[in-house]
């Protein structure tokens, strides 16, 4: 029988989050401005992190 751990990260997602919000805010986004970012932007942050395939 295998275990299964589970581990959450709530403090650095929640971090994350916060500074995420706080760079919107900085930059002055309007508001789909600030939507684009949070959907789009972490797209292209994978696909420029990622290793070259």
């Amino acid at each position: 029988m295998q275990k299964i751990k589970i581990e959450h990260h709530t403090l650095s997602g929640g971090v994350w989050i916060a500074a995420w919000l706080f760079s919107i805010g900085y930059l002055h986004l309007t508001f789909w401005h600030g939507v684009l970012a949070i959907v789009i932007w972490p797209y292209y942050l994978g696909m420029h992190f990622s290793p070259p395939m």
